[in-house]
């Protein structure tokens, strides 16, 4: 699920980076803040994991100016977290190991990933994915053992470069101490940060500093109509804080001195991981939003490539396939039985009467023209060239339909771009591709001319009779001519020979044979036109084009890899389903 959850952030940044729409940023802003907060939390149960006794974190958390810094020395009961009067000037999280060794937060070093931990005395106010931890020689009765964590505000302008740091602090964690003073505790900011802590159910306390007199009851009882706004758990306690004249420091009230050791007697990280499900079914639906647009995207293109192919099939089964005009594949298959009705012993001589009665048609064919004779036009690829394109042309169209749909819009619009830029090479891998076909086709032509002169055979009365028609001029001039390509399968199919012919066979106890025999051979070209050219030379093709949007623009997750997270969600560890 980790490594899910990384991909989806990784994707919305891209995503958000590339985008220049304004509703989409603060959306997108919203997501990549829920995300990094999930993958620091999973990367936490990580770390429970892998190590047997974990060290206790207590993190502060507040906006700019509450006084983190001074409550962090407070606590510490010494000098140092920097302090100072300037907004935004601490930029990294800073770790404080009270009363344990620095050696047990060997650990952190994975947790905080691309983070580098920075030496005790290094600074580097310039980077903002680093770290640093000291250890506190100190002693202080308000922390137990722990890791005190003093973080970077999360509402100035500056902290959307530094506020991941905040966010994998936090999810570290077993401790959440809110810092708010009067001027800042109302700020929707603080409120929207307390609300996507509430999954992560530590235990809070807040810190209400820079109080004045006078103030303390009324800012506590507004503090908890907030909190009762913002989260469904209890109102935690409040520590009020006010400011000693002489010394200008906060005093911790006697009363509540215990009030961290007490929490941290309480902490367990027992049902962790189930805090973690938790946590990403909150957010499962709405980070998958508009990865499911993509997905419903892809399957409407899938479904207008789909339509647009069956249709282009069913013209050409239409135009060509039961044209009585168009269709030639059986004619040309009785064209090569002429050939095969040859009388054995004559095939010679039938050649020199052939030339001799051609010759004078070839010549007056010649007359006039000056260029040679180009070959009739083939009907078939001349209808499967137009197909082709008109289902490209067809489906641009739809996509500029489909290009006003939310969250659709750029990937419908990016795949047309694509389309255009894919449609001649298509086009001409199609023509290439149906032009082999084409010469290809003609062993399936003469395998059911040869089949049919094999019926023939078994009928020697009918085989002579087909014999004698074959011999006249008239059919050995229209088979060698047809075969030149001086004249159409058109012009073929009405000469006197192969009427004879047909007729004959059509009368004849062959006659259903070869009704079976035209089936079969327009089946395997439907067959094989469908799957040779339509589906492997264009469907395959455009159902490929979605493949190569960027993914600086785009999710770009299939849905096997997000059935494979939604399957994780769904368990524990132990098998137990939680959905």
């Amino acid at each position: 699920m980790l490594e899910f959850i990384q991909l989806l952030n990784h994707r919305y940044l891209s995503i958000l980076n590339q985008s220049s729409n304004g509703d989409y940023k603060i959306k997108y802003q919203k997501r990549i803040e829920q995300l990094l907060l999930t993958e620091a939390f999973i990367r936490k149960g990580r770390l429970i994991n892998t190590l047997s006794k974990q060290p206790l974190h207590i993190a502060l958390l507040g906006p700019t100016q509450a006084g983190k810094s001074t409550i962090t020395n407070l606590l510490l009961n010494t000098e140092c977290a920097e302090v100072s009067p300037l907004a935004s000037y601490t930029t990294q999280p800073h770790g404080f190991c009270f009363d344990i060794n620095i050696d047990a937060s060997n650990g952190l070093k994975q947790y905080f990933g691309r983070f580098q931990q920075l030496q005790p005395l290094e600074t580097s106010r310039d980077r903002y994915d680093c770290y640093k931890l000291n250890e506190a020689t100190s002693t202080s009765h308000l922390l137990p053992s722990c890791i005190l964590w003093d973080t970077p505000d999360f509402d100035s302008i500056d902290s959307a470069i530094y506020r991941e740091g905040v966010l994998r602090t936090a999810a570290l964690a077993d401790i959440i101490i809110l810092v708010v003073s009067k001027e800042k505790y109302a700020d929707q900011s603080v409120w929207d940060m307390v609300s996507m802590l509430e999954s992560l159910n530590q235990p809070t306390i807040i810190c209400l500093n820079k109080l004045s007199e006078d103030t303390e009851e009324l800012l506590i009882d507004s503090l908890k109509q907030k909190w009762l706004t913002a989260r469904s758990d209890k109102f935690p306690e409040v520590v009020p804080l006010t400011y000693q004249k002489q010394t200008g420091l906060p005093v911790w009230p006697k009363s509540q001195q215990t009030i961290l050791i007490d929490l941290a007697c309480k902490t367990n990280h027992q049902f962790h991981s189930q805090l973690e499900q938790e946590l990403i079914k909150k957010y499962w639906q709405n980070w998958l939003e508009p990865i499911i647009a993509e997905h419903k995207a892809l399957s409407d293109w899938k479904e207008l490539v789909e339509t647009n192919i069956i249709k282009a099939i069913e013209n050409y089964q239409c135009d060509y396939l039961n044209h009585p005009l168009h269709y030639d594949a059986f004619h040309k298959s009785l064209a090569e039985l002429l050939n095969l009705l040859e009388i054995p012993g004559f095939s010679r001589a039938l050649t020199g009467v052939r030339k001799a009665i051609t010759w004078p048609a070839k010549q007056i064919m010649k007359l006039g023209r000056t260029k040679p004779t180009t070959p009739h036009p083939n009907q078939e690829l001349i209808l499967l060239n137009q197909l082709a394109e008109h289902v490209l042309i067809d489906l641009a169209d739809k996509l500029l339909d489909n290009a006003d749909q939310p969250y659709q819009r750029l990937w419908f619009k990016e795949l047309s771009r694509l389309l255009r830029n894919q449609k001649q090479q298509i086009l001409t891998e199609f023509s290439t591709a149906a032009s082999s076909y084409h010469i290809i086709f003609q062993q399936d032509i003469n395998k059911a001319a040869q089949n049919l002169y094999l019926k023939l055979n078994e009928q020697p009365l009918l085989l002579n009779s087909l014999r004698a028609t074959r011999a006249t001029a008239d059919a050995a001039a229209i088979t060698l001519t047809l075969h030149m390509g001086g004249i159409g399968i058109h012009d073929f199919i009405f000469a006197p020979a192969i009427l004879a012919v047909n007729s004959l066979l059509a009368e004849s106890a062959l006659g259903s044979y070869m009704q079976k025999s035209e089936r079969a051979l327009k089946t395997h070209q439907y067959n094989t036109v469908k799957q040779d050219l339509f589906i492997n030379c264009i469907s395959l093709k455009l159902l490929a084009l979605p493949e190569l949007l960027s993914t600086t623009n785009h999710f770009n997750i299939s849905t096997t890899q997000l059935q494979s997270a939604a399957n994780k969600l769904t368990k524990t560890k132990h098998g137990l389903r939680l959905l």
